[in-house]
């Protein structure tokens, strides 16, 4: 004994299929009861991963950025390569303890500078020998190693002879030195020259 189907349109209704702006019967139970779910059209996800770089990438960051990048170049270049990895809670707060300790060593570097400072403008003034000429003109010229020198032997403190700017000193006279002891902190520094 062979049975067979008819479809027809009348006999059976499409769970989504609406009659005047509204859902028939059969589709509301349907959906209440857990059978048929509604298709709501959604964006593609974007596939990004949180990373933080292990060193310097051209064209992407510095070492110890906090970035987003896509999973696939995370994938196949930079975790092959050991640049980057990816961002977890205990990394996050790692990154953030030794921010905290690079901030306070930058202040003590910062507060030595300054206490460095006081010194130099409490001393007064250092003074050079040259030989001298006529009207006042020296032979040669005091340049930043002879301050350096000369620092080192009155205060015992090494003194980097590239953060010395000085004027050209051609002649017997007082000059201001500056001191660029660190970004935000520059000396000022009085420099007698006379002839011997």
């Amino acid at each position: 004994m062979a049975s067979t189907l008819s479809w027809s349109s009348s006999s059976c209704t499409s769970p989504l299929r609406l009659s005047g702006g509204v859902r028939n019967e059969w589709s509301k139970k349907a959906v209440e009861a857990g059978k048929a779910m509604p298709v709501v059209a959604q964006k593609k996800a974007k596939k990004t991963r949180k990373i933080i770089l292990k060193e310097d990438v051209a064209e992407l960051g510095k070492k110890g950025s906090l970035l987003d990048v896509k999973a696939g170049f995370y994938r196949n270049f930079l975790l092959p390569t050991g640049k980057a990895q990816l961002v977890t809670p205990l990394l996050l707060k790692e990154m953030r303890i030794e921010e905290e300790r690079i901030e306070a060593e930058k202040q003590r570097v910062k507060e030595e500078a300054q206490q460095l400072a006081l010194i130099f403008q409490t001393v007064g003034a250092f003074k050079v020998k040259r030989k001298g000429g006529k009207n006042k003109q020296i032979f040669g010229t005091v340049t930043a190693q002879d301050l350096v020198d000369i620092i080192k032997a009155q205060l015992n403190r090494d003194i980097d002879k590239k953060i010395v700017t000085l004027p050209e000193i051609r002649e017997t006279g007082e000059y201001i030195a500056e001191l660029k002891l660190h970004p935000e902190v520059t000396a000022q520094v009085r420099v007698n020259v006379y002839a011997n």
